[in-house]
This record gives C-alpha cells, sequence and structure tokens, in this order.
C-alpha cells in the first residue's frame, strides 16, 4: 500500500451507521399480512456489519416497485442517522428486478468500480453467473448507497471484500468540501 493510500485509510471513518434496504415482494407481503418471515441476507448483514463495530440503525422491507424503492432510499438518506445505505434484492434480470433503474438517477455520482469489483470477486467465487449481477453503488448528498443482489452469499462477499475495507474510506471523500 503506498504512503498516500495508508494516509487515506488512517483518516477513514472507524464506525459507520447503516440502513439497509431489503427489496422483494414476496417478504413485504407476508410482513404487510402479519405473516413471520425470515430476511436471512438482512439478519446476515447486520451481524457481518455489527461484528466489524459499525452499526445498523435501521431495516426496512419493501416491495420491487420503483416508487416504494425509491420513497425507500430517499427517506433512508434524509435520515441523519444514517451514513450508508444497503439495499438487498431487485437486481437481477427479471421484469421486477427495477433496483438499479430506479437507484441509478437519483445518483450524483455513480461508483462503477464498485460493480466491476463485485462481479469480479463474484466470479472468483459462483463462476460465470457473476455476469448476471446488475449491483451498483453511488453517492447521495455525501452518503453511500450499495445495491446488492438479495442472496446471503452475495451479500456477504460484498461486505467482506469490498464494502467493509473501503466504506469509511469513501464516506471521508464524499463529505469532502471541494
Amino acid at each position: 500500500m503506498s504512503k498516500t493510500s495508508q494516509e487515506h485509510k488512517e483518516k477513514a471513518l472507524k464506525q459507520v451507521r447503516f440502513g439497509l434496504l431489503t427489496i422483494s415482494t414476496s417478504r413485504y407481503d407476508k410482513k404487510k399480512m402479519g405473516e413471520t418471515f425470515t430476511d436471512a441476507s438482512a439478519e446476515l448483514a447486520e451481524k457481518i456489519l455489527t461484528d466489524y463495530g459499525h452499526k445498523v440503525v435501521l431495516r426496512k422491507v419493501i416491495s420491487d416497485d420503483s416508487e416504494m424503492i425509491q420513497a425507500g432510499v430517499c427517506q433512508l438518506i434524509s435520515d441523519h442517522s444514517v451514513d450508508v445505505v444497503l439495499s438487498m434484492g431487485g437486481t437481477g434480470m427479471t421484469p421486477t428486478d427495477v433496483t438499479v433503474e430506479t437507484v441509478l438517477p437519483l445518483f450524483e455520482k455513480s461508483l462503477e468500480g464498485f460493480g466491476e469489483a463485485f462481479r469480479r470477486t463474484s466470479y472468483d467465487e459462483i463462476g460465470g453467473a457473476a455476469i448476471v449481477s446488475r449491483c451498483t453503488a453511488g453517492i447521495m448528498r455525501g452518503k453511500v448507497v450499495f445495491c446488492l443482489p438479495g442472496s446471503p452469499q452475495a451479500v456477504e462477499t460484498a461486505l467482506r471484500k469490498l464494502i467493509i475495507p473501503e466504506v469509511g474510506h469513501i464516506l471521508v471523500h464524499s463529505r469532502a468540501k471541494g
């Protein structure tokens, strides 16, 4: 690691506050009906984040619906207790997977390298199926939004190998005054 990189890492935030957004019509419908359901990806994300000393301050389940996704992301971005929005689900190729199309226009800056790095890392784990992931990330009002696939394996890979090592550093830069 270069001296400059090391200096940047030293200035990175050590504890980050996350808002988790599960995007799943089936889970949302169960929640709405008062039924019990498992949100394995959000539960795993919360465990991993807290194990690394970060905080999960909000968790929300919404449907695969553009208006709900936009409202959910904007609500979390507007919340002063949230530094990072981690959405899980809706990044696939089916007609109902609209997370990426909904969130991309909201970004002030896109972090294309995140999707590229995630697909490369996933390729090492799952092979060619990694190409169907359309995960993305970007900056909104000094905060970071990560849009991940909904599978627990994808969430774990993204958190452990990409997000946790860099999120504090990304936030410092996203909040820097020109």
